[in-house]
């Protein structure tokens, strides 16, 4: 027989088990592994009969298959790679999905991809909330070079890369800076200026705080042209 480990409007973190058994069902943002229902956000519960559900507290990312992601090398293996996207458990990156070139058995990996690096994947697979497998074969998929990570809120996004790119070509183009934003809120950013590549960070840190303001779009602009 089922049990409900949690209670109504309870505040759970991200992996806590939340009932076990057969008799309760996932809802939004509860994941079932085998006979146990865990949370995937920070979040407040809501039951509603047998469904266990979450009303997130905050924007976490969710890994969705064809996102975009950047992630940091946090393990080589013999077969391949582990990644931190951001999420409570690492991606898995193997060796077929490296690289288009053929890699040898037993092969140093760390030539390849090393501990710190950082890469733009996109996510091929989630099998579970535990076994997402990523792939840097494809356009603008690769390992980064120098530059720097900032964190954003993976829900705001969106806003910061704009209807069809428009947001952040802007920043790109006022900045001269090279910047990509994965859709789990990594976004990296290279200029030859470092003043330049502050004030890119600074923008994007501005869409971000006021995204739910109307009229976005000409405050960067000017925040831009002002150059600062």
């Amino acid at each position: 027989m089922g049990k409900i480990l949690v209670n109504e409007n309870e505040i759970v973190v991200p992996g806590q088990e939340l009932a076990e058994g057969m008799d309760y069902l996932p809802g939004d943002d509860v994941y079932r592994e085998k006979d146990h229902l865990y949370a995937t956000k920070i979040g407040i519960i809501k039951l509603s009969g047998r469904l266990v559900k979450l009303l997130p507290l905050t924007g976490s990312y969710m890994p969705r298959r064809g996102d975009n992601v950047i992630g940091k090398v946090v393990n080589v293996g013999l077969g391949g790679w582990r990644l931190d996207i951001g999420w409570m458990f690492e991606a898995n990156l193997s060796v077929k999905d490296a690289s288009s070139e053929f890699i040898e058995r037993n092969a140093d990996l760390s030539k390849f991809f090393n501990y710190g690096d950082w890469i733009v994947a996109e996510i091929i697979n989630v099998t579970s909330p535990r076994y997402v497998d990523i792939t840097v074969k494809g356009p603008g998929l690769r390992k980064l070079g120098p530059g720097r990570i900032i964190h954003v809120s993976p829900s705001k996004v969106p806003r910061i890369i704009g209807k069809q790119g428009s947001m952040i070509t802007m920043i790109k183009d006022s900045t001269g800076c090279k910047i990509t934003v994965g859709q789990n809120g990594m976004a990296w950013i290279h200029g030859e200026d470092p003043e330049k590549e502050i004030i890119a960070v600074k923008a994007i840190e501005k869409i971000q705080a006021e995204s739910h303001i109307p009229g976005l779009t000409d405050r960067i602009k000017e925040f831009l042209e002002r150059g600062q």
